[in-house]
């Protein structure tokens, strides 16, 4: 019976992320360092507020795009933080985390055969829902620039197949951010083009010594760009299943469409949370943003003194380093390193053929655990 289930879903495997976090039950005493899973707790007065609306009933279905407080908060804190516009009513859909963001978005907008430009390496979560909506992948090689998808770079690719641009920065799994004159330099690409950008911006509260900067707050931009972000990240927050859409009302009134057929909404108590985190947790970030800065810190310099070739990343919580002088593919590196010294870590090739050769570490983890993880790699690389 299996090959009479959808070719597409066939097609697809499952993310390289999860298959080597699973892994580590296989292991006793091993150390993983490979899940975008913040080691801090949602701040106490945001779990309040969730715990409030069970107390108080308020665990009905709301409006298929979300309780328009929560909408008001978002489009209240974009505004603040990013000067991003959008109407509460009709703009913002909040969304099953920025997973489902993703999938809505790509759903809404693919037909068959359309093609969608984005970086390589990326996060797997991208190419697999591209593929299920009949979409086309097409990758841009970004190891020869820093890891970030230029001006150029997107130019040269653009067919009369291109439907959308995927900007997914700050990037997973390099860490790499844009600066404001490089979103201005693909801005002016797409601007008079009929492509959409989905920008996600999910990682966009973790920035080291920069600003984040969105590409749908340039002129002529927000009319075809779809930005996705949430609280996942930024609040610790990734179990309550909280992200959103924001996206120009036209567009917007297709989105709901498949939103409220597939989800109808998100759950309503991590609505009544997500309203607390954005207006009095509106900072919330901050504490977590400089401790992620320290960790990154302490990364990069046991990696440098390791003799591993990396690029210094101003975002998220990864690490991308090379692993191209060991002589092993990068998933046969990620299983010897979880084999003999019990660290996992992601092999590059997961975020696609581009990320062959590059093994990634994410620091989203205590100091004690990134000690102990690295001790375990210097040990490892070592051998060689």
């Amino acid at each position: 019976m299996e090959r009479l289930v959808n070719e597409r879903v066939r097609a697809i495997r499952i993310s390289g992320i999860r298959q080597f976090f699973n892994k580590v039950k296989d292991y006793p005493g091993a150390v993983s360092l490979t899940i975008g899973q913040p080691d801090f707790a949602t701040p106490e007065h945001v779990k309040n507020a969730g715990k409030a609306a069970i107390d108080q009933n308020k665990t009905t279905y709301t409006a298929n795009a979300g309780l328009l407080e929560l909408r008001q908060a978002i489009s209240d804190y974009v505004a603040d933080k990013y000067d991003l516009h959008y109407e509460s009513e009709s703009e913002i859909i909040t969304t099953v985390g920025a997973s489902e963001a993703i999938d809505l978005a790509f759903r809404t907008l693919l037909e068959p055969g359309d093609e969608v430009i984005l970086p390589g390496p990326a996060y797997p979560g991208y190419a697999a829902p591209i593929t299920l909506a009949g979409g086309v992948p097409v990758y841009i090689d970004t190891r020869e620039t820093g890891f970030k998808m230029t001006a150029d770079q997107i130019a040269s690719h653009l067919t009369d197949k291109t439907k959308a641009v995927i900007l997914p920065y700050p990037s997973n799994p390099t860490g790499c951010v844009l600066s404001k004159a490089e979103v201005a330099a693909i801005a002016n690409v797409l601007e008079d083009k009929s492509v959409f950008v989905v920008s996600d911006e999910i990682y966009s509260e973790l920035i080291y010594g920069q600003e984040h900067v969105s590409i749908a707050a340039f002129p002529g931009m927000k009319e075809k760009t779809l930005v996705i972000n949430g609280l996942s990240k930024s609040h610790a927050m990734t179990g309550w299943r909280m992200g959103y859409i924001l996206a120009d009302k036209p567009i917007a009134d297709q989105l709901i469409k498949v939103h409220q057929y597939g989800i109808s909404c998100i759950t309503s108590i991590t609505q009544y949370a997500a309203i607390e985190a954005l207006t009095v947790g509106k900072n919330d970030a901050e504490p977590m943003r400089k401790a992620y800065k320290g960790r990154l810190d302490y990364v990069i310099s046991r990696l440098e003194a390791m003799g591993m070739d990396v690029v210094h990343p101003t975002g998220a919580f990864y690490v991308f380093p090379s692993i191209k002088k060991f002589g092993l593919s990068s998933e046969e590196f990620a299983l010897q390193l979880l084999d003999k010294e019990r660290l996992a870590a992601v092999p590059g090739s997961a975020f696609s053929s581009y990320g062959e050769g590059y093994l990634r570490l994410s620091y989203a983890y205590s100091m004690d655990v990134l000690k102990d993880g690295l001790d375990r790699l210097e040990r490892f690389v070592a051998r060689f």
